[in-house]
């Protein structure tokens, strides 16, 4: 069977995450390298490859997108781009894996979302946190009914001090789309909708809050900072969000606050027979038995890591002609809730979602 070509678009760290990995997985062949940085570009080609002649280095975006050498491109450049490239490289007949989140917002998202329905093509958004094991023994127990009816959900990433590249794209709303609930919520939000069996949202509330970037306090050692740039993004969100089964899901997520926090992810599944807690790498089952309510610690063993697992499952997906599990439908979905979730926030008001479009 012919090997996939594979291009990334990007070759900042998650852009060489991405080469790192693909270039390790049956089935795939480099197909080149490709960034607004012509010395960064070629500087991720080096890492990857002993020969800079091994890994071809794309003069641009558009270049990797045109060529026939190519079959499917990864989009790892600031959200702002999302739609832009992932619009074009479906319609130049490539499959895409898209970072998170999937668009700038749910305008952005939709066009994505219409252009993969229409093209057949393979759209993933890069969700690796689906493929950690705790989540995957959760997701499992949720669909063996272990759990009953879950019929609430709490998650979120609590950050004390980690404001990522202040000033840079990352906390300019026009690049990035918000703070951290756009930047690490969405990864949460994303799990927690799924371990839900993707219910529809129907009408979400939520609040922002910006007490610690204006003063350039609560910075973190992600990204690279520009002291003369821009902070116009939040630096603690928080909302709720109500499903078309009466399901509800609370999502907390900061950069910086005050409060006890290990700074890992949390899932809290709440169900008729049973509950899941997730704390980073770690599972609960929680119950209730003979009047007395029980804890087990759930040995969530790693079939292999997450990154790795995610990668297989685009080239699966791209070679079978099914649907990813995080496709272009979830990442519209949690772009919609996003941008509610902002709206309510300037508003004040809960937002009452509207799906007729589809």
């Amino acid at each position: 069977m012919a090997p996939i070509r594979i291009g990334v678009i990007g070759a900042g760290f998650i852009g060489r995450v991405h080469l790192k990995q693909f270039g390790q997985i049956d089935g795939v062949e480099l197909a080149g390298v490709t960034d607004a940085s012509s010395a960064l570009a070629a500087a991720a080609a080096r890492e990857v490859a002993a020969d800079l002649a091994a890994l071809r280095v794309f003069s641009s975006a558009d270049e990797m997108i045109a060529s026939p050498d190519v079959d499917a491109v990864v989009v790892a450049v600031p959200n702002r781009f999302h739609a832009p490239l992932t619009v074009a490289a479906l319609a130049a007949g490539k499959h895409v894996l898209v970072e998170k989140p999937m668009a700038l917002n749910g305008a952005s998202a939709r066009e994505i979302y219409t252009a993969a329905r229409d093209s057949g093509l393979t759209v993933m958004v890069a969700h690796q946190m689906r493929w950690l094991p705790p989540v995957l023994e959760a997701k499992r127990m949720v669909d063996a009914g272990e759990l009953g009816e879950v019929y609430n959900a709490k998650c979120g990433m609590m950050r004390r001090k980690n404001i990522p590249g202040w000033g840079s794209w990352f906390t300019r709303m026009g690049e990035s789309g918000g703070g951290p609930m756009i930047d690490i919520g969405v990864h949460v939000l994303d799990m927690a909708m799924w371990l839900l069996g993707d219910p529809k949202p129907v009408s979400v509330f939520g609040s922002t809050y910006a007490k610690f970037g204006p003063d350039k306090r609560g910075t973190g050692s992600w990204g690279t900072p520009d002291w003369d740039g821009v902070f116009d993004v939040e630096d603690l969100a928080t909302a709720m969000i109500k499903m078309d089964d009466g399901s509800t899901l609370t999502l907390d997520v900061s950069w910086a606050v005050n409060t006890l926090s290990d700074n890992s992810h949390f899932v809290d599944l709440m169900g008729t027979d049973g509950g899941a807690s997730i704390r980073g790498n770690r599972l609960v089952f929680t119950g209730q038995k003979f009047d007395r309510p029980f804890d087990v610690e759930v040995d969530a063993k790693a079939i292999d890591d997450a990154r790795t697992l995610l990668a297989r499952h685009f080239v699966e997906s791209i070679r079978s002609g099914s649907a990813p599990v995080s496709d272009a439908m979830s990442g519209l979905v949690n772009n919609t809730i996003l941008d509610s979730i902002y709206e309510s926030a300037r508003t004040g008001k809960a937002i009452e979602l509207d799906w007729s479009f589809l």
